[in-house]
């Protein structure tokens, strides 16, 4: 049986979801980079001119407090990132989407990288500030586990031959995984830690002057926007992997 063209798709509502085809979505991922990578560039480098530079020098903690603007923006991705592959998860088991199991797999190795950030980050932190590298502390220890969660699943998919069973099993192992993120957020809520509260929450005003959270948010989107084009750039690797013939057949079709 002939396989249809890969541009027979309605023109109307489906034309996004013609897009989960990984070949049409292997050109379109082609195009973002650049713009993504480069729109990361130019707020990363705004938002460290603003947090090392602009900001004043925070009353209690000094200069060692400008680490923040980092490590703040790096715990965020961490656990996002991690929420946006459990939701890839779960659309690849329950649609059995191609595309949604190789954008989980493209995007772990960079919410290893934050995670790892942000406890690397925290360790320079918490140096001068608790006076210790590291505490058993609960929201240390979550997104210690955090870490693990991502090494895990990289690992699994590394280890298993079989595509489609090391995309199920790392989706099963990411869904089960989900509940260490509210830990993380909520456990200086719920036990009494070290680790200071948010100073910035959708409930109430910022604790901080309003330089220093413009700082922290131009740095949140620049690792959203170099999170979009890594995982992007990775996810077309998967896609030349595991189906070379329909990319070629796709630029064919193109022409």
């Amino acid at each position: 049986m002939q396989n249809p063209p890969l541009n027979s798709y309605p023109a109307a509502g489906a034309s996004w979801l013609r897009y989960a085809s990984p070949a049409l979505f292997y050109p379109l991922a082609g195009r973002l980079i650049p713009w993504l990578a480069l729109a990361a560039a130019l707020l990363g480098g705004a938002g460290l001119v603003v947090g090392l530079a602009v900001a004043p020098t925070d009353s209690q903690q000094g200069e060692v407090y400008r680490i923040l603007f980092i490590h703040v923006a790096a715990a965020w991705m961490s656990m996002f990132l991690y929420l946006v592959m459990a939701l890839y998860a779960a659309l690849g088991l329950v649609f059995n989407t191609r595309l949604s199991f190789m954008m989980m797999r493209a995007l772990a190795p960079t919410g290893a990288l934050f995670t790892f950030l942000t406890l690397w980050t925290g360790a320079l932190w918490g140096k001068p500030t608790w006076g210790t590298w590291w505490v058993w502390d609960a929201r240390l220890t979550s997104e210690l586990i955090l870490l693990f969660l991502y090494l895990g699943f990289m690992a699994l998919q590394a280890a298993c031959d079989d595509a489609q069973r090391a995309d199920r099993g790392g989706a099963i192992l990411l869904l089960a995984g989900v509940i260490n993120v509210p830990i993380i957020y909520f456990s200086v809520r719920w036990w009494n830690t070290l680790h200071q509260g948010a100073s910035i929450n959708l409930t109430a005003a910022p604790s901080m002057a309003g330089i220093m959270v413009t700082a922290m948010l131009l740095m949140v989107a620049a690792f959203w926007l170099y999170s979009a084009a890594a995982g992007l750039a990775r996810v077309r690797g998967i896609i030349a992997k595991r189906e070379p013939a329909a990319i070629g057949r796709a630029a064919r079709e193109a022409r």
